[in-house]
């Protein structure tokens, strides 16, 4: 499902138990300078990551003053962000002129502690190659790194190197609890281009060697992955960016099953395993 660019006015845009994702939660909350917002989620846990500007985060008797600092654009630096436990009130204020501040979350039962997760502290992963159109970096904010400290929840940032190509090929998908081969975890995107009048494609086939779906996403586009293969691409040119939100159904840990029809691909792309053992 494709949701075009548009002002949410700081309400849910993938709110609790959506018909098609439902262990994901995604808001954009939009704040000028000593502007404030409040949120709490029952049944999901959730992160903070201001995708530009600085904010300071307040999670119980926990403070976290100066998260964040990119500015035009999520290109200007490091992200970071806060995790915020179950059910808690989260409160962020706006310490820039302006800040954009993504909420992620997944649902997850139990109660655990905040933390923040700082710049230095971003798991970064590059991999692909110009010569196969699948050069990219991810930033994992949110990643394997804090298994013990977050229930279900998985989130970073995925970048394109260089103008045009491929991410999130070999296709593959994730969208059936039967492990040790695969896990069921939905997964939500929300996309940036760089020009900003770039834009891409967001494909997702359903059955190996049957026709799916195609969206064309652009500056601001969100998608939800319920189920398929779903590999995307920038238009020659353009640089691409997509924040993932992945919230698993009985393990945090993501087993991704690749599309028999292209799985020969993994030996073709430096580095792929790499990325594939960053998300386990």
């Amino acid at each position: 499902m494709h949701i075009p660019p548009h002002d949410n006015h700081n309400r849910p845009i993938v709110d609790v138990d959506h018909p098609l994702v439902p262990l994901n939660y995604f808001n954009i909350v939009r704040l000028k300078r000593g502007e404030s917002f409040s949120y709490a989620v029952p049944g999901y846990e959730t992160c903070i990551v201001p995708a530009t500007g600085t904010v300071v985060v307040e999670v119980g008797s926990a403070r976290y003053a100066d998260l964040g600092g990119r500015g035009i654009d999520v290109w200007d630096g490091e992200p970071e962000g806060v995790y915020v436990p179950t059910g808690m009130t989260a409160r962020f204020t706006c310490q820039s002129d302006t800040a954009e501040v993504f909420v992620a979350g997944a649902r997850f039962d139990q109660v655990l502690e905040p933390f923040a997760v700082r710049a230095a502290d971003i798991d970064i992963v590059q991999y692909g190659s110009d010569d196969t159109k699948t050069h990219r970096k991810i930033k994992h904010i949110f990643g394997t790194k804090y298994h013990g400290r977050v229930g279900r929840l998985l989130v970073s940032e995925l970048f394109t190197v260089g103008a045009g190509g491929w991410s999130g090929f070999p296709s593959h998908k994730h969208d059936t609890d039967r492990l040790p081969e695969e896990s069921r975890h939905d997964e939500t995107y929300n996309f940036r281009f760089r020009p900003s009048y770039g834009s891409g494609l967001q494909m997702l086939q359903r059955v190996d060697n049957e026709p799916g779906d195609a969206y064309h996403v652009m500056n601001g586009s969100t998608v939800l992955i319920d189920r398929g293969y779903h590999p995307c691409c920038a238009l020659p040119g353009y640089e691409m960016y997509y924040f993932t939100i992945l919230g698993g159904l009985s393990q945090r840990s993501l087993k991704q099953y690749f599309q028999p029809t292209h799985a020969s691909q993994l030996h073709t792309i430096p580095g792929i395993m790499d990325m594939v053992a960053k998300f386990k």
